[in-house]
This record gives C-alpha cells, sequence and structure tokens, in this order.
C-alpha cells in the first residue's frame, strides 16, 4: 500500500485552516483597535491558566462531541442529518421529563434518563428518516422543520404545571439529584468546579464505539458503503433503505445523548428556549473540523469546548467575544476548501519518481 505524503493528510490542512482562522481574527481584532496579543492572551489564559479552566473545557466540550457524532455518523453513512439541533432539544427535553417525574435510585435514575434520550433522538430522527424512504421527502428539507417542531415542543412541556419552576422563572423544575451524572463532590472541590460530570468520558467511550462500529464492523460497512454508492450496494445486496434509516437513528440516538449530558451534567434543569441554543449546529462544525471521524470529533470537541469558554472571558478586556464566531467560521470556510490547497501543494512539491540521474 502507498504511504500517503504528509501533503496529502487531512490533519495538515486543518492545522493549516485553524491558523489561518485565528490569522483573520487578529486581523478583525486590530480593525476594532484591539491588541490581537492582548485578546488571544487572555483567550489561552482562560483554558489553560488554571486545572479548573481545562475541566470547564472538557464540560463545554461533551455536548458538542455528541452532536458532532451525530454528524460525522450520518456523513459517513451518506446522509446529511442538519437535524441533530432538534433530536438534542429533543434528547434533552426526555432527560428533564425523566430527571423529575421519576423518583428512583441513582442507579436506575441515570441509566433510564440517558436511555430515554437517546431513544427519543432516534425516533425523531427516524421519523424523518421513514419520509425519506417511503415518500422521497428530502431529509434537509424536513430535518429543518423538525428543528422548530422540537424547539416550540419543548417550550410548551417546560411550561406545564407538573414541569414548570415553582415560583416564577423561565425554566424547569431542577431534575432530582439522583439523575445527574456529577463528579462525587470530594473530586468536585478537587477540581474547584461544581459542574464537573461524567459526561465527557460518556463522549469519549461512546465515540470510541461508533469508531469500531464504522471501521471494523460489517454494520458500518453496509452503511459505508451505501453512503459511497447507493447503486452499487444494493446490487451487492444491501438493502439501501434499511441502512439509511440504521444511520439515521444511530445519528439520532447520538444528538440525544447530547442533550442528556448538557442537562444531567452541567444544567440540572432545562430553559425555555428563546431561540435555538445551536448546539446541533456546533456539531456540524466539529464533525468538519474532525474530518468525519469519530476519534477525531474528540480533538475537535475540545477545540471548539477550548474556544466557547475561552472566548467568553473576552469581554473582561473588552474584546468581542464574536472574535470567537470568526475563527470558528474561517476555520470551516478553509477547510471546506482544503482539497484546492491539496492540489495546489502536491503540483508546487517535488516529485520522487525514482529516476532521477538516468
Amino acid at each position: 500500500m502507498k504511504k500517503k505524503s504528509i501533503l496529502e493528510s487531512s490533519v495538515l490542512y486543518t492545522i493549516l485552516a485553524i491558523l489561518i482562522g485565528f490569522l483573520i481574527g487578529a486581523i478583525f481584532l486590530a480593525i476594532a483597535g484591539i491588541s490581537p496579543a492582548t485578546a488571544y492572551g487572555k483567550l489561552f489564559s482562560s483554558i489553560f491558566g488554571k486545572p479548573k479552566y481545562l475541566v470547564w473545557t472538557l464540560i463545554y466540550a461533551s455536548p458538542v462531541i455528541f452532536t458532532g457524532l451525530s454528524v460525522a455518523f450520518s456523513f459517513r453513512t451518506g446522509v446529511f442529518n442538519i437535524g441533530a439541533e432538534g433530536q438534542y432539544i429533543v434528547g434533552a427535553l426526555t432527560a428533564t421529563v425523566l430527571g423529575i417525574l421519576v423518583d428512583v435510585p441513582a442507579i436506575i435514575h441515570v441509566p433510564l434518563c440517558i436511555i430515554g434520550a437517546a431513544a427519543a433522538g432516534c425516533c425523531w430522527s427516524l421519523i424523518v428518516g421513514i419520509m425519506k424512504v417511503k415518500r422521497g421527502i428530502h431529509e434537509v428539507l424536513s430535518f429543518i422543520m423538525f428543528n422548530w417542531i422540537a424547539f416550540y415542543l419543548s417550550n410548551y412541556v417546560v411550561n406545564t404545571k407538573i414541569i414548570h419552576k415553582e415560583g416564577g422563572g423561565e425554566a424547569s423544575k431542577d431534575v432530582l439529584a439522583s439523575a445527574r451524572i456529577l463528579f462525587p463532590e470530594s473530586i468536585r472541590k478537587v477540581l474547584d468546579c461544581n459542574s464537573a460530570n461524567w459526561g465527557f468520558i460518556l463522549a469519549v467511550i461512546i465515540a470510541v464505539i461508533m469508531y469500531i462500529i464504522i471501521e471494523k464492523t460489517t454494520l458500518g460497512y453496509r452503511l459505508k458503503a451505501v453512503g459511497f454508492n447507493r447503486n452499487a450496494a444494493e446490487y451487492a445486496g444491501i438493502n439501501a433503505d434499511a441502512s439509511i434509516l440504521t444511520a439515521l437513528g444511530i445519528s439520532g440516538a447520538l444528538a440525544g445523548l447530547g442533550g442528556a449530558v448538557q442537562i444531567l451534567g452541567m444544567g440540572g434543569r432545562l430553559a425555555q428556549l428563546a431561540s435555538q441554543e445551536g448546539f446541533g449546529f456546533e456539531g456540524i462544525t466539529v464533525a468538519l473540523i474532525g474530518g468525519s471521524n469519530p476519534l477525531g470529533c474528540i480533538f475537535a470537541g475540545i477545540f471548539y469546548g477550548a474556544m466557547k469558554y475561552g472566548g467568553s472571558k473576552l469581554t473582561m478586556i473588552k474584546a468581542p467575544a464574536e472574535v470567537v464566531n470568526i475563527i470558528m467560521g474561517c476555520v470551516i470556510i478553509f477547510i471546506a476548501i482544503s482539497s484546492v490547497f491539496r492540489e495546489l501543494f502536491l503540483k508546487l512539491a517535488p516529485k520522487k519518481d525514482g529516476k532521477e540521474g538516468k
């Protein structure tokens, strides 16, 4: 097998895109009259300055790793899951309802909420899958509509008497302590972070499982085969419709898990949404940065979580937190056109054909 050169590595172009993103962000900061060195210094010190900052980075990363896995899994299997936002919301909603209304020991309560959230996300995605398979309705249009249905459904349930917070406030009641996935109090004290939870560890475990499924199992082979070429896969005897439904079901379950982790870990309650929270759309960014590789999504999610948490501290030096969005947007643009750079660099690189001197 021919070994890939470094110029053919997608990692190189991802790193290059990130560097270009920071460079363009620096230009915008300079135009705004803010020192890029000062702003980036604050950004990095807000991530690496204290151990608890790193813990917060992982907390912020956990839900976007799940939504990134959701989108990456669908990309690898030939469908475009732009509905991770809605699946995330119904997952969070299900975890909240089960966390409030069911009172059982933690050893039962936590798995119940997590499995319930995954099942909700799976079913929400499968509805769109069935519409695509049975009626040929394009999944992108359906997912966009279902994102808004999930949004208004969540707000409706949050404001019902049995779920709404007593004494006012635009949020649900707190989920029971038996449903939380927080670290033991002693560990949280050591980490100096009351919201430290098992979400990131769960995300890493699920990412490894997804990698094994995609790369090491016949199920993954069938799903990828349909994604690469549906007609060829059907000719080989693979049921393409069943594969599409399987891919969308798993993808939806992953996004639903992201909602559960956010509620049971960091949030503790579900707020009435004023707008789409964006976790599902952030998952698209994570999937692209991670090269649609489940293991890549772990590192991409950490990077995104670090930028979200560190960027929130830029207001302390009167720098616009929106610069993080500019950086991430530029990163995505340059990843999207990385093939152009790849072709250019490969053409400019000296060729070694072993014929020199003849």
